[in-house]
């Protein structure tokens, strides 16, 4: 499945609650968000399944793709496009075999052993980072930053995405540190215009 990384949203449904999380996604992508990921660490996989499903059927027809953070289980009942694990969460090996081969797997990266010990004839892409702390995960890595960016990105043989604190202004960095794109959270999710939000970030030139 063709995807585009430049502008990823891993949701959060504390920050998306006020406005929605179906509504915050749909206005996003309908203003540059290109790849979903369903985050929610609280929810039951019964719950979660159930906002997946309804997820996916917000996405329909967008291009834009929906995988599932941690949970294969979610992943597998509710029809995502793929799973993106941990270096602690579902092995990537797991995923492939449960989703097999067009599903779309990606995995955190916050070190270059790391990198290194990837599977990557079993991944589609990797994130990068943190770059900066973040609220939002707080056993998250140490911050990597922009030069710790640029030295992942080039030692990575996968298309990777920038994660960990990014927010619209940060955009032209992190292609510059030769990512494909950047995730975030909070720069959209929680915000008063989601859309707007979206379109707050740039895209490197052709």
């Amino acid at each position: 499945m063709h995807f585009d990384l430049s502008l990823y949203l891993v949701t959060d449904a504390r920050l998306c609650q006020p406005y929605g999380l179906e509504r915050t996604v749909v206005e996003a992508v309908e203003g540059g968000v290109s790849f979903v990921q369903l985050r929610d660490k609280q929810a039951s996989d019964v719950a979660m399944i159930k906002q997946a499903k309804r997820l996916k059927a917000a996405l329909a027809g967008s291009g834009v793709p929906l995988v599932i953070n941690d949970r294969l289980v979610v992943a597998l009942e509710s029809g995502a496009d793929g799973l993106h694990v941990g270096q602690s969460d579902t092995a990537a090996q797991q995923a492939r075999t449960a989703m097999g081969p067009d599903a779309i797997i990606g995995l955190s990266i916050n070190t270059l052993a790391q990198l290194q010990a990837a599977p990557v004839e079993l991944l589609d892409y990797v994130g990068l980072g943190p770059v900066f702390a973040t609220q939002s995960k707080r056993d998250h890595a140490l911050p990597i930053g922009f030069e710790g960016l640029a030295q992942l990105a080039a030692a990575s043989p996968l298309p990777s995405v920038a994660i960990g604190g990014l927010k619209a202004d940060h955009s032209e960095q992190v292609f510059r540190a030769g990512t494909n794109g950047l995730a975030v959270i909070s720069a959209i999710c929680g915000q008063p215009a989601p859309y707007q939000a979206a379109r707050l970030f740039t895209r490197p030139s052709l």
